[in-house]
């Protein structure tokens, strides 16, 4: 199978890499020789890791990086049987980009999104091609964990819907399925826990260690709610709080004015080096 990614970043290249160690054919489209090399350094690094690890061998490695083709042009992903849209967080980014995909897609193709929180049906319909269009949410990092969340638009085909989910298990991978939504279902519930948690620190409720501290421990989480918005990027949870607040017009899901502030500042977390907390040493 021929699969397809837009998008070099985070995500994007978590997806490429999954495909490609997996077997398929994949084109890791991004807008700039910069970003490609950006995108191939970081899939190397990661393969590399796990030959480390002894996860897989150099000769996996090897084959994944010979099925990768990293390009700034759309032809490329002509005979794609399904490509997945990872770009940050804006409807009409993702639109600008469907306009250039589309007339490299053969009929029957399949054009997914890894949006967080963005509307599929609303994407479908930028898309105009509403039937075989689906959410397809893959969760950091995209190598190690296995839950992928797939959103149904108000018109995806149950054919659609079903060729997804029978990839995401040949991925190694749990496909979860729910309808379309404000941030689904991951964000829906994650993010007013994070933003709550933001909430007790802007208020002096606890440091964020001990914030972080009594959530793992009380709760059983891997990581901190602080520690995962600096690992997400402070700007994706504001902007996925701001989805939720605007489409279910309801103030609980109304961002922390600190999260705003630490956002307009730049202090994105890991990304930039610093955010609730310090990762510049």
């Amino acid at each position: 199978m021929k699969l397809g990614v837009i998008g070099g970043g985070t995500m994007g290249n978590g997806i490429a890499h999954v495909f490609a160690q997996c077997g398929h054919e994949t084109v890791l489209v991004d807008v700039s020789d910069a970003a490609i090399d950006r995108a191939r350094g970081t899939i190397e690094k990661n393969l590399g890791r796990q030959v480390s690890k002894e996860k897989i061998t150099q000769e996996d490695m090897d084959g994944a990086l010979g099925r990768l083709t990293f390009t700034t042009d759309y032809a490329k992903l002509a005979g794609a049987d399904l490509v997945v849209e990872a770009i940050f967080e804006s409807f009409e980014a993702k639109k600008a980009v469907y306009d250039q995909v589309k007339p490299h897609l053969a009929d029957g193709a399949i054009l997914a999104s890894n949006t967080s929180s963005i509307s599929i049906t609303q994407l479908a319909t930028a898309a105009d091609m509403a039937e075989n269009f689906i959410g397809m949410h893959f969760m950091n990092p995209v190598p190690m964990m296995k839950l992928v969340e797939v959103i149904r638009g108000h018109d995806t085909s149950d054919a659609t819907s079903a060729k997804v989910t029978e990839l995401a298990t040949a991925l190694g991978k749990t496909p979860i399925e729910c309808n379309d939504y404000p941030g689904f279902v991951s964000n829906r519930v994650l993010m007013p826990m994070i933003n709550e948690a933001i909430f007790a620190l802007h208020e002096g409720v606890a440091t964020a260690e001990a914030i972080d501290g009594i959530m793992k421990l009380g709760m059983a989480h891997p990581m901190g709610p602080l520690t995962l918005a600096d690992f997400i990027g402070l700007d994706i949870c504001l902007d996925i709080l701001n989805v939720l607040y605007e489409g279910f017009a309801d103030s609980k899901y109304r961002p922390c004015p600190l999260l705003k502030k630490m956002v307009a500042a730049g202090h994105l977390g890991r990304k930039t080096g610093r955010g609730f907390y310090n990762y510049e040493k």
